[in-house]
């Protein structure tokens, strides 16, 4: 029994769809890179790479783990920390500068390209764990320094074991169409109506230092609810709790009211205006922005300070102590 013609013209129609919505997924996921012929010759600042070394935060992720906190080396960028989330385990990579298992065989170019368009080299879909959404507003002589600095340090052996994922997030072409609903912006651009330092302030927090990663609650694919960006929520693997640092959460918090003082303060020695320490995964930042500059302080916690108001998800009730 032969098919019918419209049968046979309702499976290669079928067929026709299905080849071109491969070919278009295939096109529109195709990652980005920045070639090395649209950069112009530059010398390093290597001073201001390690400032992007330290605000960017690289240490905290990227050093080699060590079960004594305080005997991590900062410059031993050899990887390893798991970091899970809802969506499986990721395994931060090691970016020393080892030809073998680190960035050392990378180019200029292929750095830029992950921090701008979450790309590595070879031409693969980064997964957003690694906060090229916010890197991608740094400044090309930033991200140039930063990478010189990088080179300075010593290499490190070991190749990390790649992230363990369930499906389909474990398709890393799928990252391409993450890309195009939640990959914006450019390059930071001054507001001619503030401050040089409200400006530097801007920069630092939503650039390099990739603030809002971290004090944002996400949705379900993980993007950042823009509505509520820097209005707190849970760390990704749900055991605990990222504050509140528009003027709804600094205003009322547990520690009173914060002051642009005390939030440039807090950003060099981790006490709050009640006198409490900061601990955890805060404790971590501030061992990096303590090494920054107090102008780049103090620009920050200017910046901070003039954020609109944002409530976002109430943080969960603490347990009362018998």
């Amino acid at each position: 029994m032969t098919k019918s013609p419209t049968l046979r013209s309702l499976a290669l129609f079928a067929i026709a769809i299905a080849l071109i919505g491969g070919v278009a997924f295939w096109i529109l996921t195709i990652p980005a890179s920045v070639p090395a012929a649209a950069l112009p010759p530059y010398a390093p600042n290597l001073a201001n790479g390690k400032t992007m070394f330290n605000i960017g935060g690289c240490a905290s992720c990227h050093a080699v783990p060590n079960k004594d906190p305080d005997k991590v080396d900062r410059t031993r960028l050899g990887g390893g920390m798991a970091l899970p989330c809802p969506f499986g385990t990721f395994y931060v990579p090691n970016i020393s500068p080892d030809p073998n298992d680190g960035i050392g065989n990378w180019s200029e170019a292929d750095f830029i390209s992950a921090l701008w368009d979450g790309t590595a080299r070879g031409g693969r879909h980064l997964y957003p764990a690694f906060p090229y959404t916010s890197y991608r507003h740094m400044k090309l002589d930033d991200v140039r320094d930063l990478f010189a600095y990088l080179q300075t340090l010593p290499p490190v052996q070991g190749r990390v074991r790649g992230p363990d994922l369930s499906f389909p997030f474990n398709i890393r072409r799928m990252v391409g169409i993450w890309k195009l609903l939640f990959l914006r912006g450019g390059r930071f651009v001054p507001d001619p109506a503030k401050s040089a330092q409200w400006n530097r302030g801007a920069y630092l927090v939503n650039g390099p230092g990739h603030c809002a990663e971290c004090h944002s609650p996400r949705d379900a694919l993980g993007a950042i609810i823009e509505s509520e960006r820097f209005a707190g929520g849970p760390t990704p693997d749900g055991k605990s709790w990222v504050p509140n640092i528009t003027p709804v959460g600094l205003q009322h918090s547990e520690d009173g009211p914060w002051a642009e003082k005390d939030i440039a303060s807090f950003l060099d020695d981790g006490m709050t205006p009640s006198g409490d320490f900061s601990g955890g995964l805060m404790a971590d930042v501030i061992s990096n922005t303590s090494l920054l500059p107090a102008a780049d302080r103090t620009a920050i916690a200017n910046y901070i300070a003039s954020l609109p108001p944002r409530q976002g998800p109430k943080p969960p009730a603490k347990k009362k102590k018998d």
